[in-house]
């Protein structure tokens, strides 16, 4: 039988062990995984619809000019990055054989106008003479047959003067012509804007376009006091749009900015390009022009609202599982399991219908494979 001070030192020794053995597991156990939460509360949920290329900032109005005829550049009036009004000239052909028959049409016209009045002044004179010779018929001053003469001079010169009328209004029109050809061979502005390119030099020649061979333009001109966007939707999201539907236009050039848009038109085909989704092209306005200077060709982006609810509970998208299922965060910081009913979604955030409650706190990333239900955690809420 052990002796009284033989049981002390056993007992010392194995609490003493056993303190040893807790200290170790202690120390050495896994500590708990710092974890990203999110806090629910209300706020506006959204659905939308994205494009599926980058789209492009269009000018309401471009027009790739060129001359109707063809011929040498002898003046080229405007730069590449000039500001133009309408109806300013561009540039001009060479029309010296034109303006030679102009002002042979023009002296024409002149000489025609002298004959006229000569013509017209005689034949008024042949009627007042032959009204005159007829009175005296009636009283037989004179032969009945001198009455008839004059009538019949009376006429003849009428007809000549009708005859140099219609001389007079052929040269007009044949003015009409030459001038018809000299504008054709000056390129004028249809409309106010910005030159963006300019074809060819003076002394060059510029040909247009024979039909189904297209030839690049003397002067491409471009409105930019009006733009909007353009950008590709997938034809399966081509149902939910329609004109007027509020969207918000983000551009690359303009990183952190976005600007309030509707949509204005959507094409009634579907654009099919070897590789690629099927795409239907979506117009944008801006609500306001914004302030910056934005260039044709930028690329953006447009996110169309298609649905909108304000004040509801939401969940960040990437807090819900594959399943539907959140982890909350529970009792003595761990995980816990939880079903949701959900409704309105986007990439940023999902309704809840029911499942949570304002204040939960649920896991926001599932990098950490061991981090699941029933594993304690340590809260970190995001920022």
């Amino acid at each position: 039988m052990l002796k009284p001070k033989t049981w002390l030192r056993l007992v010392v020794v194995v609490l003493m062990g056993t303190a040893l053995a807790y200290a170790g597991w202690h120390f050495t156990r896994p500590a708990a995984p710092d974890v990203e939460l999110a806090t629910i509360a209300r706020g506006a949920v959204e659905s939308t619809v994205v494009n599926t290329r980058a789209g492009t900032v269009k000018a309401c109005r471009r027009a790739k000019l060129a001359p109707v005829a063809g011929g040498q550049i002898v003046k080229l009036w405007v730069k590449e990055g000039e500001r133009v009004q309408a109806g300013q000239p561009l540039l001009e052909l060479w029309s010296r054989d034109l303006a030679a028959q102009r002002e042979l049409a023009t002296r024409q016209l002149a000489t025609s106008k002298d004959r006229r009045r000569e013509a017209c002044i005689m034949a008024d004179n042949a009627r007042r003479n032959a009204e005159r010779t007829e009175q005296l018929a009636a009283r037989g001053f004179v032969s009945p047959q001198r009455g008839e003469d004059a009538r019949a001079e009376a006429h003849a010169r009428q007809a000549n003067c009708d005859a140099l009328t219609a001389d007079v209004k052929r040269a007009q029109a044949q003015i009409q012509v030459t001038l018809a050809g000299l504008e054709r061979t000056t390129l004028t502005a249809p409309f106010a804007g910005i030159v963006a390119r300019v074809t060819g030099e003076v002394g060059e020649f510029t040909t247009p376009s024979p039909p189904g061979i297209p030839t690049p333009p003397a002067v491409d001109l471009i409105d930019d006091s009006c733009l909007y966007v353009s950008a590709p939707m997938d034809e399966v999201d081509a149902p939910r749009l329609k004109p007027g539907q509020p969207a918000r236009i983000t551009l690359d050039a303009l990183p952190g900015q976005s600007f309030a848009g509707k949509v204005r038109r959507i094409a009634p085909y579907v654009t099919e390009v070897e590789k690629q989704a099927r795409t239907v092209d979506v117009e944008v306005d801006f609500d306001t022009p914004p302030q910056q200077i934005l260039l044709v060709g930028y690329s953006a982006d447009v996110e169309t609202i298609i649905e909108q609810r304000t004040q509801v509970l939401r969940v960040p998208t990437q807090a819900i599982q594959q399943d539907g299922s959140v982890l909350v965060l529970g009792a003595g910081d761990k995980l816990e399991t939880r079903s949701l009913e959900t409704g309105l979604a986007n990439w940023a955030f999902t309704e809840i219908v029911s499942g949570l409650n304002a204040g939960d706190r649920v896991l926001l990333t599932f990098d950490d494979e061991n981090v699941k239900a029933g594993v304690k955690v340590k809260p970190k809420t995001a920022p």
